[in-house]
């Protein structure tokens, strides 16, 4: 028994509306239906498991993640209850439950999107979360993401290696699995990567979530050493698209949750650079959520810990999103130092190493497209900024093919926004229009999101005739605009 009390525990206690009583007879109704009709628990209990700390043992932790993660719409895990299930000595956990213990990756892998397919399946949203910091998860992260990794300890030490402990809410059959096993789920992992990429992340979402969860299962085994290194690569990649498909819907703690395992799972595989770029991938996040000196706080663990291992290309991309990040705070000769040092890097690379799968998507356009979003959020700050983010968007959709319907979108709502902020309002509403010519075939609630900014810009030039037929069909297009009419009351970011 402990004896300070469980504060977040206590902290999602109160957010549920449950009293202790309710959820003792919730935790035995739970508890049997998955399978333990002799559990019995009482309201003493639940108030000393809040008060005094006192851990419950299993299956109690995993039926309060189910109960809570029903309850509350989002993904609720054994560590966010402040349960450590291993209870492991001198593993002492930050206030967000990071980092876990490396044996206990495949395990929070499997038991987080288990618990996330359940919320598909009765059709709940994970809204309420509170994001992790960038600068706790750099604090939790940073000696771990340097020390080499013990793959001898990649799976959960089982009493037996065959043997693979399942979350109870989510019972299925996992098999050990052989190379060619392995190079179809890598072959499906650029399915779902073109996919996203085209349409956005809410179509495919449940299905890479789904498949990660497969993968799991399968990552309880002990594998020889070269086939676990591929699944963890494998878990890793999905991770990330689970993640940005998630933050591209707008499930904002789910996919920061998705962005660390998946640094968790390219680490345990040996893969620092894909570690790296899981972490910058929570810090765009971060920009995008106005936070970027958190972002700032990931970008230099992303950059530290990816290792010299890091292909010149790969470092450019990191840099611009550094980039990004110091023109949202209006550091304008640090941004520019930045993304010079990006360009310096991206040409340096000669090609003569093979780009890793995951880095095939950033090109020439994507580099300009980076640029053309620094200078433009730049341009918030320092207008004149403006010049230089038509040059690169302009550069961007040269470049763009077939298949980055996406980022095309993008690159002409950074175009529109950087000629409304130059005072070319007869410019920025033909590329607007560009951009609403397909915005509607995507599922990704980010376009809509910088829609909203540049509907923002639009409203200095209201009372032209053309930008108010513009600014109507940007509220017909938008979700949750006023029927009544009018502006609607969109967020300025």
């Amino acid at each position: 028994m402990g004896n300070e009390a469980n504060t977040r525990l206590a902290d999602l206690f109160g957010l549920t509306g449950w009293s202790k009583g309710e959820l003792a007879r919730l935790v035995n109704r739970q508890a049997a239906a998955m399978g333990h009709p002799q559990l019995a628990t009482d309201t003493s209990r639940v108030r000393r498991w809040i008060d005094t700390g006192e851990s419950p043992r299993e299956p109690v932790p995993k039926v309060l993640a189910a109960l809570f993660t029903e309850r509350l719409g989002r993904v609720v895990t054994i560590e966010d209850l402040g349960f450590d299930r291993r209870r492991q000595t001198g593993k002492r956990q930050t206030g967000d439950g990071l980092p876990w213990p490396p044996e206990r990756t495949a395990a929070v892998l499997t038991e987080f999107t288990g618990m996330d397919l359940m919320l598909n399946r009765r059709g709940l949203v994970g809204a309420g979360a509170a994001l992790a910091s960038g600068t706790v998860i750099s604090n939790a992260m940073y000696d771990w993401l340097h020390t080499d990794p013990a793959l001898a300890a990649d799976a959960p030490r089982l009493d037996h290696p065959l043997h693979a402990d399942q979350a109870d809410y989510d019972r299925y059959e996992a098999v050990p699995v052989g190379s060619q096993e392995i190079e179809s789920l890598e072959r499906s992992v650029e399915v779902f990567r073109a996919w996203d990429a085209a349409r956005g992340g809410g179509l495919q979402r449940k299905a890479v979530v789904g498949q990660l969860n497969e993968v799991g299962g399968m990552l309880s085994y002990r594998h020889p050493v070269h086939l676990q290194r591929r699944l963890w690569g494998v878990a890793a990649n999905l991770a990330v698209l689970a993640g940005w498909m998630s933050h591209d819907i707008g499930l904002e703690p789910t996919a920061q949750k998705y962005f660390l395992i998946a640094a968790h799972a390219a680490r345990e595989g040996d893969d620092r650079p894909r570690a790296g770029e899981a972490l910058s991938r929570a810090a765009r996040q971060m920009v995008h959520l106005g936070k970027p000196e958190q972002a700032l706080d990931l970008m230099q663990l992303a950059s530290s810990g990816s290792g010299d291992r890091t292909l010149p290309r790969t470092r450019a991309m990191l840099h611009t999103i550094e980039a990004w990040a110091q023109a949202s705070l209006g550091r304008g000769q640090a941004m520019r130092r930045t993304l010079g040092e990006a360009e310096e890097l991206f040409v340096s690379d000669k090609g003569d190493v093979p780009p890793p799968s995951w880095m095939q998507n950033f090109d020439e356009a994507d580099l300009h497209g980076m640029q053309a979003l620094a200078y433009r959020t730049l341009a918030e700050h320092e207008p004149s900024a403006a010049a230089q983010a038509q040059v690169h968007a302009k550069q961007a959709i040269s470049l763009r093919t077939s298949g980055h319907e996406r980022s095309m979108i993008f690159d002409y709502l950074s175009l529109a926004s950087a000629c409304f902020i130059a005072d070319d309002p007869e410019q920025a509403d033909r590329y607007a229009r560009m951009a609403l010519l397909t915005i509607g075939q995507t599922s990704s609630h980010r376009t809509w999101d910088r829609l909203r900014e540049m509907y923002r810009l639009t409203g200095r030039y209201s009372d032209y005739t053309r930008i108010q037929d513009l600014r109507e069909e940007i509220e017909s297009t938008l979700p949750g605009r006023k029927k009544s009419g009018g502006a609607p009351r969109y967020r300025d970011v």
